[in-house]
């Protein structure tokens, strides 16, 4: 099976732990380029430096998804660290 993730950017939301975290972890693994959100920016960044140390991507934005003025401006923030589009 072919692994068609590799190259892509992902935006995952709770990243700092629990499943946004393994999920982060899987697909960084898997050549992804992972943009990390939640409230936990020490966390994140953590996590960040653990995958890029590894040879990975990653990159961080501190959000609350429960907060409309975080929520609605993130779909435009990654192009913004990753130099793609919106």
């Amino acid at each position: 099976m072919g692994n068609n993730i590799a190259g892509k950017v992902v935006v995952i939301t709770g990243a700092s732990r629990g499943l946004g975290e393994a999920t982060a972890r899987h697909l960084s693994a898997e050549g992804a380029t992972v943009v990390l959100g939640a409230r936990r920016v020490d966390r994140l960044q953590a996590l960040a430096d653990e995958l890029t140390g590894r040879g990975g991507k990653a990159f961080t934005m501190a959000t609350d998804v429960t907060q409309f003025d975080h929520s609605n401006d993130w779909p435009t923030q990654p192009s913004r660290h990753t130099g793609g589009s919106t």
